[in-house]
């Protein structure tokens, strides 16, 4: 990085949801959650550099699950687009997108993307909104990109612009699974059925990991059985994580199809992803630390993406 070329690069971590519970519906067709969400130790990553104008390049192992959509229909360079509206800038940027996450895959590849995107450029463009407006900015461009630009632990209500911090949470570590199934969340809540959930954020920080499985197990994903009614590969997926030694629960993330299994240790994490591995090559696994709420974006982005 020199000072006549700046060059930016922030992480955009998987969002998980450890619960998600489908609590009602608007008159405006948009569904109301209640969700604990937290954020895993994989990212996409977005760099920018100064431009003339505005212009992006998908690069990385998931960059293939793009390859349908246009550059101007991205949800990266349309976020790039409203921060320059909203903030009046009139200079551009060079975009790219390194996509290690799964498209369309329940775990807020698209929105941490978007995320990152705002705040790569309001550091390389200098400018800023009140919280308020950047908060509705980031709303209008889709339902999981405030807990995504807030990047920490929370309790997130409405249609996921309604957040507060989650109580904390233990260390532990996530194997996230994905069988190389998309489907598009609007597709999974239109295959849903049955009455509407109560809210039931967790109130009292859990003593230890076991305290916590105990309150993840008296709540679930919603969502689920829509979407292994439309992938029965999701149902694989769960069966196999919950097969591993050392794995304490499994369950979706969001509208899926990517599950996750809850694990102690690194060790017990790294060991089950290899032997997932093993049984199904063709699926996408990442063994992941479930991160702190004081996780630096900008730091996380100078780390190699988690591998093996």
């Amino acid at each position: 990085m020199t000072a006549s070329a700046p060059l930016i690069r922030v992480a955009a971590p998987a969002k998980v949801n450890l619960t998600l519970h489908v609590t009602g519906k608007r008159d405006d067709g948009y569904h109301l959650l209640d969700s604990l969400v937290v954020f895993a130790g994989v990212f996409d990553r977005v760099t920018v550099e100064p431009a003339d104008s505005l212009s992006l390049t998908v690069i990385g192992p998931q960059a293939i699950g793009l390859g349908a959509v246009p550059p101007q229909d991205n949800i990266v360079l349309k976020a790039a687009q409203a921060l320059a509206a909203a903030t009046g800038t009139t200079t551009g940027a060079k975009i790219t997108l390194e996509k290690a996450l799964p498209v369309a895959g329940g775990i807020g590849g698209g929105s941490a993307d978007a995320a990152a995107t705002l705040r790569a450029l309001m550091a390389l463009w200098d400018v800023t909104l009140p919280r308020e407006a950047l908060m509705a900015l980031a709303t209008g461009l889709g339902a999981d990109v405030p807990v995504c630009l807030r990047g920490r632990p929370a309790d997130m209500s409405g249609i996921g612009e309604q957040l507060r911090d989650a109580v904390p949470l233990p260390g532990c570590w996530l194997v996230l699974v994905n069988p190389g199934a998309q489907l598009s969340t609007p597709s999974v809540f239109r295959a849903r059925s049955g009455a509407f959930s109560a809210a039931m954020p967790l109130e009292t920080p859990p003593r230890d990991l076991d305290d916590l499985v105990t309150g993840l197990k008296t709540r679930r994903n919603d969502l689920t059985a829509a979407a292994i009614s439309l992938a029965p590969e999701v149902g694989l997926c769960l069966a196999a994580l919950t097969a591993q030694p050392g794995c304490r629960l499994s369950r979706m993330s969001g509208s899926g199809a990517t599950c996750w299994g809850l694990f102690a240790t690194e060790y017990d994490a790294r060991t089950a992803a290899r032997a997932l591995r093993q049984q199904q090559p063709g699926w996408w696994i990442e063994p992941a630390p479930v991160l702190p709420a004081s996780a630096d974006p900008f730091a996380l982005a100078a780390e190699p993406v988690l591998r093996r």
